[in-house]
């Protein structure tokens, strides 16, 4: 997994230009679409699967019509992503995708758009399998930093991960709404906790804590909790005392209040040793009956996980 801070160089990397010498694989962006992009080398075949870039202009030029809306400021950025994927030394063999979150902000804002002319997002670009923020490689606009500064279109200050034209929302999977930004509700993913969601969600870490308080800074919201016993805990040590959630949105999903205890399930930044709150994440006020059947749960995924590496 890589930072921010890593792909930002990556993106660097390709503004500045990659040596003749290594740059066999990657070739200069050549579709008209695309040349705004922070980047300027591509890699065929892209995530589409077109051999050439000739056949990508040809399959991306179908959404002249749905740009012209301006239903999303993220879809031009999402398309080229995947029809003119960006190159880089590390990433010759495996180019870089889009966030999970950049193509869910495009679906969000232009599936209405698409839905009144009878016509549906392609299954080409379903966000579903498309890495998340802060648990794989991935690449958005708020995540790069332009070498040739504010002239730039996606340009942001270094430390700005989340800008305010840019909010890092999902959406709502059951009645098709966008989260919202600034003094909107937030609209959460209602996530029903059985067997099989547990084993499929995949968790790096349960606890049982009490929210001790929620703290909000710019676009990013935090929980700060006691944990009061830790159920599972793969990547990162987690103390029994104060530490926080930390979440990449302005919104907790789902909510979590002061004062009350819960059993928290979510995912965990190794290389900051973070404990993460994000889409997908789980919380339920405590019952004890819960935290028994997670343990069981959790035992049959250790074993699932351990017949699959004897297999291999």
């Amino acid at each position: 997994m890589l930072s921010y801070k890593v792909i930002s160089f990556l993106a660097i990397t390709c503004l500045i230009g990659i040596p003749r010498a290594r740059a066999a694989a990657c070739e200069p962006i050549r579709i008209p679409m695309c040349g705004s992009m922070p980047w300027n080398m591509t890699k065929m075949p892209n995530h589409l699967h077109h051999s050439t870039q000739a056949n990508a202009i040809l399959a991306i030029e179908q959404f002249e019509g749905l740009l012209g809306t301006n239903c999303s400021p993220d879809l031009l950025f999402f398309l080229c992503a995947m029809y003119a994927p960006i190159c880089t030394i590390d990433f010759q063999h495996d180019p870089i995708k889009p966030c999970k979150s950049v193509c869910e902000r495009a679906k969000c804002g232009c599936e209405p758009v698409m839905k009144k002319y009878n016509h549906t997002w392609p299954e080409s670009l379903a966000c579903e399998d498309l890495p998340v923020y802060d648990r794989g490689v991935c690449i958005s606009p708020e995540a790069i930093v332009s070498a040739e500064g504010p002239d730039n279109p996606y340009y942001q200050e270094f430390n700005k991960c989340i800008p305010e034209s840019m909010p890092d929302f999902p959406m709502d999977s059951h009645n098709g709404n966008c989260r919202g930004t600034n003094n909107e509700r937030c609209k959460c993913e209602q996530i029903k906790l059985v067997e099989k969601t547990y084993l499929r969600k995949n968790y790096n870490y349960v606890i049982r804590a009490k929210v001790r308080e929620i703290r909000s800074q710019r676009h990013d919201v935090s929980a700060v909790v006691e944990v009061k016993d830790v159920l599972k805990s793969s990547l990162v040590s987690i103390p029994r005392d104060i530490v926080t959630l930390h979440s990449n949105s302005g919104c907790l999903c789902p909510p979590l209040n002061a004062n009350e205890e819960y059993i928290i399930m979510g995912y965990e930044n190794e290389e900051r040793s973070r404990l993460l709150f994000i889409e997908g994440s789980f919380a339920q006020k405590w019952k004890d009956r819960l935290g028994v059947k997670v343990k069981r749960w959790d035992q049959k995924l250790r074993k699932r996980n351990n017949m699959k590496k004897k297999r291999h």
